[in-house]
């Protein structure tokens, strides 16, 4: 891992999975991908056999934060992580930003159903809006790639595949992910908040490979998206 002492804090990575301990360290991309890594600054915090929401279960290591803070990774488990020097990575982008993630759109308009989608039919916004560069796949070399712009720009919204935030900051600005929305809109409902509070937000240059495409447009993502309108307006 990383020598620079400025990364020397404790990098908790957050996970909800369906598996088991075990399972998950032996069969999700994510926990193979931990596993490679060896280093006391660095901690899975697991939820296993999970069937609560995200939010839940993102905002119960936030809190236990409050007394161990760490820089917080919150996963999609379906992840695999390729560069060998992602936590320097993540530590160099939040030099810059307070909450950073891979692909991000640097604008917001109303009505956006997601950091790519301008309404609830998935409408892909201009490209020339968006930031980051995810794979797509389930091994290296990865099917795809989506290059959606270049990294380290600063950006209104963050797909939540995986965010990254020091919990300090967290904590201090009172901002936690709402427990209205369970597997969807969390993402973007977390970075209004971010806005609202005056956090600077933006993309983090590192490579993985993300097993699923979504579930964009099912009626679960759909009710969710009404929900998130409700709250904001737009």
């Amino acid at each position: 891992m990383s020598s620079d002492p400025q990364t020397e804090f404790k990098i908790r990575v957050v996970v909800a999975t369906r598996e088991s301990e075990r399972d998950f360290f032996e069969q999700t991309a994510t926990g193979r991908s931990l596993t490679l890594y060896s280093s006391e600054c660095l901690q899975a915090r697991v939820f296993p056999k999970n069937k609560v929401g995200l939010s839940k279960v993102y905002n119960i290591a936030i809190r236990e934060a409050v007394k161990e803070p760490a820089l917080l990774v919150f996963a999609h488990d379906d992840l695999h992580i390729l560069d060998y020097y992602w936590v320097d990575q993540l530590a160099i982008s939040l030099r810059q930003f307070q909450l950073v993630g891979l692909a991000g759109n640097k604008r917001r308009v109303p009505g956006q159903s997601g950091w790519a989608f301008l309404d609830d039919k998935c409408t892909c916004d201009d490209p020339e809006n968006f930031s980051g560069m995810v794979g797509h796949g389930t091994s290296f070399p990865p099917e795809n790639l989506s290059f959606f712009g270049l990294p380290r720009q600063e950006v209104k919204l963050l797909d939540g595949l995986l965010l990254a935030c020091h919990s300090k900051t967290l904590i201090d600005s009172d901002i936690r992910f709402d427990e209205h929305f369970d597997f969807h809109h969390y993402d973007i409902d977390l970075c209004r908040q971010a806005e609202m509070k005056g956090l600077k937000m933006g993309t983090c240059p590192l490579s993985v490979i993300h097993e699923s495409a979504g579930n964009f447009g099912t009626a679960p993502w759909i009710a969710s998206y009404r929900k998130y309108i409700g709250k904001w307006g737009s």
